[in-house]
């Protein structure tokens, strides 16, 4: 189904935002990020799991929705459009919007000498994307804080999932805490 043709379904009532996470996976993320109170999604897709991330976020807490939205042939992003609706049927804390690659979200004004505790890495699933958003965020993520990987395991043939298992899960600066189907939850640890 072309993506203008799931728009209006969707505008209608008759289809659901798309989301590439399952909702054990979504469950798994949940908890981890409950209270938490620095966050970021990269890939935000349609914002099915950016709304769950915010549901459960502190009430204070800032979200950071990254994700370049490729536009479609008249110049705007659908799904773009989709997720800003999804996400602002929650009111907890606040969203802000970064419209770019996650290595390239982690260098925009607006996370600058930012530190977060929880990191949804779901975008560029090839080992040089997901590389660069590890080398680009790892260093923002404070002590106790999370990371979580999608496709980064049980997905043969990913490079999310050879990178995840070759470098991310033997880094000595973080312990794996959790998995659930592809997803792989890291946590830093703290300091001596």
């Amino acid at each position: 189904m072309s993506v203008a043709i799931h728009y209006l379904r969707w505008t209608l009532g008759l289809a659901q935002a798309q989301t590439q996470t399952t909702a054990a996976e979504r469950a798994c993320l949940a908890r981890h990020a409950t209270g938490r109170r620095a966050l970021v999604e990269i890939g935000v897709f349609e914002g099915v799991t950016t709304r769950v991330l915010r549901d459960v976020m502190a009430e204070d807490g800032v979200l950071y929705a990254v994700d370049p939205f490729p536009t479609g042939g008249f110049g705007v992003s659908l799904h773009e459009r989709i997720a800003h609706r999804e996400v602002r049927k929650s009111s907890r804390g606040r969203v802000e919007w970064i419209r770019a690659t996650g290595q390239d979200a982690a260098s925009d004004p607006q996370v600058a000498g930012v530190h977060v505790d929880f990191v949804f890495v779901d975008g560029d699933h090839s080992w040089n994307g997901i590389a660069a958003d590890w080398h680009a965020w790892k260093d923002k993520v404070v002590p106790g804080g999370l990371m979580a990987f999608h496709d980064s395991r049980d997905t043969p043939g990913a490079g999310s999932q050879d990178f995840t298992q070759q470098v991310i899960t033997r880094d000595p600066g973080f312990e794996v805490i959790d998995t659930e189907t592809t997803v792989t939850v890291i946590e830093r640890r703290l300091k001596g």
